[in-house]
């Protein structure tokens, strides 16, 4: 096909352009492969129920942006920590959690089951081997399974998060020592 026939997708130039200063052009997605939204049958459904790790991490993103839909459950335990599950769905469960002050985990992984940490409330501190985290309201953490960690609110106000589970919850081994208290072996 010549370029003489082939119809273009540019408008044409100006009539008080000079010919010599045409642009080379540059097309878009849009212009080479078309409208997907047009092409009915290259669309994916949606899902109804999360199955990857960045839709769990939507999902616990829109929960967050719903305060209406947690907020007035939200109760605060000085005796143990308070949780109460969310929602539950093929394969995964999501829990809401109140912290008050001094109020922590103990450190534990979450067996075969991989999850997500969003601080919907106040300030939590996330223990590991490797350090410590500071997590405020809005923030995030991805786990996979087997991942030891503790969470402790260390501030004087009430926290509140939320842990997304996938699969569902069905364990949660407590480890022996604490690293959030520094142990130290006389050599």
């Amino acid at each position: 096909m010549n370029s003489a026939s082939a119809p273009s997708a540019t408008p044409a130039p100006a009539a008080s352009a000079p010919a010599t200063a045409q642009a080379a052009v540059v097309e878009s997605d849009l212009q080479i492969a078309g409208d997907i939204l047009a092409v009915q049958h290259l669309l994916q459904p949606a899902r109804e129920h999360p199955a990857t790790v960045a839709e769990f991490a939507g999902l616990a993103r829109s929960i967050a942006e719903d305060r209406a839909s947690w907020e007035h459950l939200v109760q605060y335990d000085a005796t143990t920590r308070w949780y109460h599950r969310l929602r539950t769905g093929p394969g995964y469960e999501v829990w809401l959690l109140s912290w008050v002050p001094g109020q922590g985990s103990g450190l534990h992984d979450h067996g075969r089951s991989s999850g997500i940490l969003t601080v919907l409330d106040g300030e939590l501190t996330e223990h590991t081997p490797r350090g410590r985290l500071s997590h405020r309201a809005g923030s995030q953490r991805v786990f996979a399974p087997g991942y030891a960690h503790e969470v402790v609110n260390d501030t004087l106000d009430g926290a509140v998060s939320l842990h997304v589970y996938f699969p569902g919850l069905t364990e949660m081994p407590m480890h022996s020592c604490s690293p959030a208290r520094e142990e130290h072996v006389p050599a």
